[in-house]
């Protein structure tokens, strides 16, 4: 079959189809870990852990795989491994079975880390992928509008479903690409020229080379890092907060799903609206205007992560918790961005790779951390705990700015 679909719309359809089907598990996968399989706090940061070890552990290796062999058929490989993990989680509520699922997932997760970045910047070039990153995911923002509302119908009597639905859809995802998807602007590693491992040590080689001749993009790493140390402890227990701490309003008594929809729905039309000027104005050709952009991102997180932890009143609580919600939203792009300036396409999916692989190693040191936190004090004091982790990357925001304007004067 003649593959000739445009590149940027298959890059869409990834985005909006993505978006639809997890934030649909997503609303429901903490509530679904707290309520249906009773995990303890530690219990809920260590399944946080177990994916970011296995992220950790695959990273690099399905990069690499991703620079010699096929970025399409990495992608293709890593949704339906996706779907696959979800499905697990969604008919097994206990501790070990959700463990396995997050190894399942996490391990397809890596196969479209970078990978798909990789690709679609050999397709249609690194600027207008990039301008394409802020797009997609301002597209993606309404799509997961609709993967919200379908964890709320579904989700109401059995907060497995979503979790279900949503990873069939994720395997479907797979499907369609594997009959759609072109790859024209990428040429792997010819097969006579092919020594696996030795080629993947070199590629891998080379990778790290680009990082470490580029004082900026390893300060830019280090910010990923700090990132990575903060996000497990709030992924894991911002929903058992809310539940610890608060009644629910009694409009969404007996559906807690649909609050958490509503919730994240909410966090979602305002991200849309923030969204649409920064893409309008802010150039993501520019190193400076990201890491102005990236400065404000990581402060205001950070204060209003204590905010979310020591408000006694519902109201502010979420308030903070929506701030939160749209910064980080925007800081993905944003940090796409900036590491993906001026890569080499050769290495590019491994370094991109290895960026993730930087933010699973801060998860994995801080989401345990945090974790015990919770058990000795309380959720409370592992929350705030998770703003000061952050705290240190604006330190090195600066210092990547500073970078930056001497990369100019040069």
């Amino acid at each position: 079959m003649k593959r000739n679909f445009n590149p940027t719309k298959i890059y869409l359809f990834i985005e909006v189809a993505a978006s639809i089907f997890f934030p649909m598990i997503f609303v429901a996968s903490s509530l679904y870990q707290v309520t249906v399989a009773g995990l303890t706090p530690l219990e809920l940061v260590l399944v946080g852990t177990t994916l970011e070890i296995a992220a950790f552990l695959f990273e690099i290796p399905t990069g690499i795989v991703a620079d010699i062999y096929s970025r399409r058929l990495s992608i293709i490989i890593g949704y339906l491994l996706m779907g696959a993990g979800f499905l697990v989680e969604g008919f097994f509520p206990a501790f070990f079975p959700i463990l396995l699922a997050q190894v399942i997932w996490g391990l397809g997760y890596t196969f479209t880390s970078g990978a798909s970045q990789a690709w679609i910047s050999d397709e249609i070039g690194e600027e207008k992928a990039n301008r394409l990153f802020l797009r997609a995911t301002s597209v993606g923002l309404y799509a997961s509008l609709l993967g919200m509302a379908l964890a709320a119908l579904v989700g109401g009597q059995n907060a497995a479903l979503p979790i279900r639905w949503g990873g069939l859809g994720i395997v479907l995802i797979g499907v369609v690409l594997a009959l759609t998807m072109p790859e024209s602007g990428f040429k792997p590693t010819p097969r006579e020229d092919r020594d696996t491992w030795e080629q993947m040590i070199h590629t891998f080689k080379e990778g790290v080379s680009a990082v470490r001749s580029r004082p900026r993009l390893k300060t830019i790493l280090g910010i990923g890092l700090f990132y990575g140390l903060y996000s497990e402890g709030f992924d894991r227990l911002w929903v058992k907060h809310i539940l610890d701490s608060f009644e629910l309003p009694a409009f969404f008594a007996g559906n807690q799903v649909a609050f958490f929809s509503a919730l994240k729905a909410v966090g979602t039309v305002l991200t849309i609206l923030v969204m649409r000027p920064i893409e309008k104005s802010l150039d993501t050709s520019k190193p400076q205007a990201i890491g102005r952009a990236m400065l404000f991102v990581t402060g205001t997180i950070s204060a209003s992560l204590l905010g979310f932890a020591f408000s006694p009143l519902l109201g502010l609580t979420i308030g903070a918790f929506l701030v939160i919600m749209i910064l980080r939203k925007i800081a993905i792009p944003l940090y796409t961005s900036w590491v993906n300036q001026k890569l080499d396409s050769g290495t590019r999916a491994t370094v991109l790779s290895i960026s993730s692989q930087v933010d699973a190693i801060g998860q994995i040191a801080g989401g345990p951390s945090v974790g015990l936190v919770a058990k000795l004090v309380s959720v409370v004091a592992a929350i705030s705990t998770s703003g000061l982790l952050l705290s240190p990357a604006l330190l090195l925001v600066g210092r990547a700015n500073a970078q930056s304007q001497e990369q100019v004067e040069e």
